[in-house]
């Protein structure tokens, strides 16, 4: 087998809460895929931040038991304007990292705030660099590892202001998580206008792809995302973290998405076709 050819490892995991509600059915499907990791969103119809700690020490006993870890609590960290406090998502943060920690995971998914209507992405630029550092702060404190997700609409929404963040920022505690089809979703061609730009800060791979014309979320290859060019190059740059599948296939809403068992389960098919032309072996 050639070089080009070889083999590599991707770690699967996927949004729990895109399957279901219910913690043993989110675990039940994620199993069905063939992933030995899920990534916590919300549990029971409840997002993670608001979960008690008597909630989180029962769904990590449910994961437990069905053999399945956590790669990453996708928190609603910085999804909110940034006129609030700084303070506000600090303390909401030290909740989501007492989360982590009962979860067993180091990473957690943040994004980098909203604008009031009129503003400008460049008049809040100084408030979000502000905030995001004293996320980082407190991430580097606590020993874990802040995601930020390109979400459509905050200020790190295209590949420049991601780099933006990550160089004024400058923290190891911050870092990406990729998400082709939010960058489709605001004009840009993702590998092509991002990755080579933004893959030393890449960390996390969220698998989603979407239609340029229409904003619509698809199953992996299936839109505009560029999700072929992104795994090959992926893979030859030596990257074997994981890769969470993020369909929104049925509905998304403010603070995530939802695809039910059957649709996730075509995305997950999808994803998996996709890797294999690219000799990646999901585990």
């Amino acid at each position: 087998m050639t070089t080009a050819s070889a083999s590599t490892t991707f770690t699967l995991s996927g949004f729990g809460d895109e399957v279901d509600p219910n913690p043993e059915v989110q675990a039940a499907v994620l199993l069905a895929i063939g992933a030995k990791h899920i990534e916590v969103r919300s549990a029971w119809g409840t997002n993670v931040a608001e979960l008690s700690a008597e909630q989180l020490a029962e769904l990590k006993a449910v994961l437990d038991a069905k053999g399945l870890k956590v790669s990453a609590v996708a928190s609603p960290i910085g999804k909110v304007e940034v006129s609030l406090p700084v303070e506000h998502e600090v303390q909401r943060l030290r909740r989501i990292i007492e989360a982590a920690k009962t979860l067993d995971t180091k990473y957690i998914r943040i994004f980098s705030f909203y604008r009031a209507a009129g503003q400008s992405q460049e008049e809040i630029r100084e408030d979000v660099m502000t905030r995001m550092a004293a996320l980082a702060a407190l991430a580097a404190e606590a020993g874990v590892v802040l995601l930020h997700e390109n979400e459509k609409g905050i200020y790190g929404d295209t590949p420049e202001r991601v780099l933006d963040i990550m160089k004024s920022v400058d923290s190891q505690s911050l870092r990406l998580a990729w998400d082709n089809a939010n960058f489709v979703q605001v004009g840009v061609k993702p590998f092509t206008d991002g990755y080579a730009m933004l893959r030393p800060y890449l960390e996390y791979f969220q698998v989603k792809d979407a239609l340029a014309g229409s904003g619509e979320v698809v199953p992996a290859g299936q839109g505009d995302g560029e999700l072929k060019e992104t795994i090959a190059a992926l893979k030859a740059d030596g990257y074997r973290g994981f890769a969470s599948l993020e369909p929104h296939l049925a509905s998304a809403h403010e603070l995530g998405g939802f695809s039910g068992p059957v649709a996730f389960g075509s995305a997950a098919r999808a994803f998996a076709e996709l890797a294999a032309t690219n000799h990646i072996d999901l585990i």
